[in-house]
Order: structure tokens, then C-alpha cells, then sequence
């Protein structure tokens, strides 16, 4: 699961991995030096003794950097394979035009999973009347397909680490097309929500390695641009979907909503056929496979091909572990927990504004999606807030950093969430109060959501750098299940309990929760120090000390 990381790094300055972390991700694909097999070898004994000897005699020592491990199997006899510099060999020596091919076709896939997660909105009663269906079916459509955002990377990031990331890009797309065209020409409801289901599990493989790619080609000091378009199309991808579709609904119908994702599907998937593979260890692999088959000298190896572990073994890990760090990690759970809250909130949003809009003042299905653009607008405006963000860790980290310092804008967000939903609540309810009110608690929303977001996933990064992949999996497996539970139960929510009182009640669970940041500011040090995982970096620079 090397690509989930990345996922909040939207700084540049003071970037949540490490450059050590981030090359340990790039070479080996593996969360820590202890996961390869020669540390794990090691790791059974103290650190301080000595527990292999290499084919010269010379005693070895646990690696702690990647340069003692190419130190120990050069010992061994071994020819490490590595990028020679200069000739454009390294993704990241790659010509600014074809970065950024990479960059712009990737972010369109990105673009096309985010979309094809909400477009359907765009009319829900639609498929309903056709197919004379219950209206929680219809809703299963946006259910089944974010669920796959949660189960797909568990499968999808580990095999990408053998295949290479062109291949999982292709496959992947080309099931997400293919598997949209049923929900298109669907005569029953199980064809509808098995299609959706399917094609949510295609499309996850994207989300979990868009990050990657860009990280292959970009070096951390060339990535703040990149990043912000990928950032883009992750967070503004879903509110575009129903702004698109409710005009398609109200002139051409349902089954069109389909067919515009299903060409835009389309012409992605021809995007991936021109994608170069971009995955260094992939790429070494195939440079070592050369060298051994030209000089008949099996010598040559990769260190990712010398300390790999089998598929089987990373399958498991990948499986297990993150949900592990979901029973025993606090941070983790707690932070999922959020972070579930407000992705659920999110897609609570494309049921409720037309409920706000739609029902309550009869506005159109075209500019009840155009109502979507408040969200986008706080989207944005937290993306301008978050260089004050970098500025504020500066000053916190001035004596060493510590993972505490990312919760600044989280301490924020906690403050607007709540604020956004009382705006929401006892405004959108009453057809006499103007439409702005409600379009600018959508911009609340949109920028406490950004500060959320961003601040708790840097937070579980820097918490758990060795273990980075593994947390993030687990709480976008948390998230994504949570979140793919909404749409089952907001229609009746909203008019069973009153529009009012509905909001209300989100607007108080983000009460209960929002001291949760403020909590882990104040003790998290404490609570890492119980970790065997956890990153033991304490205020003030140095490492905790455990009595």
C-alpha cells in the first residue's frame, strides 16, 4: 500500500514523510526497513547484537537506512541495480512535458472515479419510476460503489507493487467502463446495483495510486502545483458530479446520466493505454532482468528483489494489519472516527440539498446541482488557508518536529463544522429564509471539511511514519463503509424526524466530537508513548523517553 500516503501531503515546504520515509517507499515499497526480510531476520535478536555474517566474514549489523542495506548485500556479492544519473532512467529525470502528461491523465482518472461516485444523484427518482423500484434500491447505487472505495485498495495496492501501476490503471478502467454500460441499459434493479458495485470496486484502484504516480515522477521540492491539481480533482471531483447530472436528469433522463459518465469513462481509459509505467522498483526490476540476460551474470539484483517479501505474505499484511491498527490504535480510531463523520457528511450533502432546494423551494433539478458550486467555493478557499497552515508548523516545530503540530487546522475545523450545520439546519428547513443562507453553510462545510481532512490525515502520517500505508488503509476502509452507509437512511432521516431537527443532530454529534483534536494536541504524546507503532518524536525535539 505504498500510494495511500500521499494522500495528505499538500505541503511542500514541511511535507508529512520524511524524504528518508519517502525513498524507503519508493525503492522497496514497503513501510519500514523491518518489514524487508533481511530486518525481520534481524529483529528476532537485539538490535545490538550481531546475527549475520556476510559471504566475506565481515559481520552485519540492522540496517537503519537504505544505504546500510545496499552496504550489507554488496558484502553479500551482490550488484545493486540502481538509476544511473543523467540518463533519464529515474522517472523524476523525465522531461517536464511527460511529468506532466502523468500528472494531468492521472488526475483525470482520479477525476472520473470522484465524479462516477456522485453523478448519479443527479436524479435518484428517475430509476425508481422506470424500473418501479423501491427508492433505497436506487440509493443502493451510490452505496455499493463507495463501498468499493473501501474493499478495492486492500487488493488493488499490493498487486499494483508487482505489476507495475500501468497495468492496474488499464484493467482497472477499462472493468470501471465496461461495467458502467449495465447501470445504462438496466431492466431490473439487480443489474443496476451489481453493475455499481463492480465498477465501484474497478475504480478504487485509481484513488489508491493517482498519489503514487505523481510522487514517482515529482521530487517534494517540485510538487506543491501537481499536488494541488491532484488535490483538486479528489475534493472537488464529487461535488461536480451533481452539478453535471441534474441538468442531464431534468432534459434527457437517468439512463443519460449514465452514458455521459460511460463516454467520459471511455476516453479515460484510452488516456491509460499511453501511460508510462513510472513505479521505480518496477522499473529496476526490469533494468536488473536486462543486465542478467546481457552479461549472463545473475549477481544482478535489485533491492527490492533481494528483500521482498512474497505476494502472499504482503497480500496478508495488507489485509490484516490496517485492520488491527483500527482495534488497538487510538489515534487511528479516533481519528477515522472523524474523518468517517465528516466524509459521511459529505454525502449526506448531495441527498439533502435537494430536499433544501428541490423540495422545500421548488427550485429545478438543474439548479439544485448548481447549488453544489458553495461547496467547491470552501473547497477552494481552505486550499488558499493552508499556507498559514505551513507557517504555524514552522513556528510549532522551530525546536524539532512532532506529530502534534498538524493538528492546527483541525483545531479549526472543528470549529466551523459545527458552525456549518446549525446554518444548515435553521436555514435550509424554511422556504422564507433565502437560498444564499443555505449555499453559504455549503461554503462552511466545504472549507472546515479541507481543514479536517488535510490536518488529520498529516496527523495519522506523522503518528505512525512506519507504519504510514497501513493507517491510511485503515481509515479509508473505515471512511469509505461508513460513508457508503448514508444514502440508505438521509431521505428518511430528513423527512421522518423534520429538516430541522435532522440538521440539528449532525450539527450536535460535531459538538461532541470536536474536542477530539484538541485532545490529542494535549495528550497525544502520552498516547503514542503506549504505541509500539506509533512515531515516538516528542515536543521539543528528541524522541519520549518511557520510564
Amino acid at each position: 500500500m505504498p500510494s495511500e500516503p500521499i494522500e495528505a501531503q499538500f505541503s511542500y515546504r514541511h511535507p508529512v514523510l520524511s524524504g528518508e520515509h519517502e525513498e524507503e517507499f519508493r525503492t522497496l515499497e514497503i513501510e519500514n526497513l523491518e518489514s524487508t526480510q533481511l530486518g525481520r531476520k534481524l529483529s528476532l535478536k537485539h538490535p545490538d547484537e550481531v546475527t549475520v555474517v556476510a559471504s566475506d566474514g565481515t559481520p552485519l549489523h540492522r540496517p537503519s537506512t537504505l544505504h546500510d542495506l545496499e552496504e550489507i548485500h554488496l558484502k553479500e556479492g551482490y550488484k545493486i541495480v540502481k538509476f544511473e544519473k543523467g540518463k533519464g532512467e529515474d522517472p523524476r529525470e523525465w522531461s517536464k512535458l511527460k511529468k506532466w502528461y502523468i500528472t494531468l491523465t492521472t488526475s483525470i482518472l482520479c477525476l472520473a472515479v470522484a465524479i462516477g461516485s456522485s453523478i448519479v444523484t443527479g436524479d435518484m427518482t428517475g430509476p425508481t419510476k422506470t424500473l418501479g423500484i423501491q427508492q433505497e434500491i436506487t440509493n443502493l447505487t451510490v452505496t455499493c460503489f463507495v463501498m468499493g472505495f473501501g474493499i478495492g485498495p486492500l487488493f488493488m495496492a499490493p498487486l499494483s507493487e508487482v505489476v507495475g501501476r500501468r497495468p492496474i490503471y488499464c484493467v482497472s478502467m477499462f472493468l470501471y467502463f465496461i461495467f458502467t454500460l449495465p447501470s445504462a441499459l438496466a431492466k431490473n434493479a439487480a443489474t443496476l446495483v451489481v453493475a455499481r458495485m463492480i465498477a465501484g470496486l474497478a475504480a478504487s484502484a485509481p484513488m489508491c495510486n493517482v498519489g503514487g504516480s505523481i510522487a514517482d515522477v515529482w521530487a517534494i521540492e517540485e510538487r506543491g502545483v501537481p499536488m494541488a491539481v491532484f488535490s483538486g480533482t479528489l475534493f472537488i471531483g464529487p461535488c461536480v458530479g451533481p452539478m453535471v447530472a441534474g441538468w442531464i436528469g431534468m432534459y434527457a433522463g437517468w439512463r443519460w446520466i449514465y452514458w455521459v459518465l460511460f463516454i467520459f469513462l471511455g476516453v479515460s481509459f484510452a488516456l491509460t493505454l499511453f501511460i508510462p509505467e513510472s513505479l521505480a522498483p518496477v522499473l529496476l526490476r526490469r533494468k536488473a532482468e536486462v543486465l542478467r540476460k546481457s552479461t549472463n551474470d545473475d549477481r544482478y539484483r535489485t533491492l527490492e528483489e533481494l528483500e521482498k517479501l512474497p505476494f502472499s505474505e504482503t497480500l496478508q499484511i495488507a489485509l490484516v494489519r490496517p485492520f488491527l491498527m483500527l482495534v488497538q490504535e487510538p489515534i487511528v480510531i479516533f481519528m477515522s472516527c472523524y474523518l468517517s463523520f465528516v466524509y459521511s457528511l459529505l454525502y449526506l450533502l448531495f441527498f439533502a440539498f435537494p430536499i433544501a432546494f428541490l423540495e422545500i423551494r421548488g427550485f429545478s433539478e438543474g439548479m439544485t446541482g448548481i447549488t453544489f458550486i458553495s461547496i467547491m467555493l470552501g473547497i477552494f478557499f481552505a486550499g488558499l488557508f493552508l499556507p498559514t497552515q505551513e507557517k504555524l508548523y514552522a513556528k510549532a516545530t522551530a525546536s524539532g518536529s512532532f506529530p502534534e503540530a498538524r493538528l492546527y487546522p483541525m483545531m479549526v475545523g472543528a470549529f466551523f463544522m459545527p458552525t456549518a450545520l446549525f446554518m444548515f439546519a435553521f436555514t435550509g428547513a424554511y422556504p422564507w429564509v433565502h437560498w444564499i443562507a443555505v449555499c453559504i453553510s455549503g461554503f462552511v462545510f466545504g472549507f472546515a471539511m479541507i481543514l479536517l481532512y488535510v490536518s488529520a490525515n498529516s496527523y495519522i502520517i506523522d503518528s505512525y511514519s512506519d507504519y504510514a500505508a497501513s493507517a491510511m488503509a485503515a481509515k479509508t476502509f473505515m471512511r469509505s463503509e461508513i460513508g457508503a452507509m448514508v444514502p440508505l437512511f438521509v431521505n428518511q432521516m430528513f423527512h421522518h424526524m423534520g429538516f430541522q431537527w435532522a440538521g440539528l443532530l449532525l450539527a450536535l454529534i460535531a459538538c461532541a466530537i470536536a474536542p477530539i483534536p484538541f485532545i490529542f494536541y494535549k495528550y497525544g504524546e502520552r498516547i503514542r508513548s503506549t504505541s509500539k507503532r506509533a512515531s515516538q518524536l516528542r515536543r521539543g525535539g528528541g524522541n519520549i523517553t518511557k520510564a
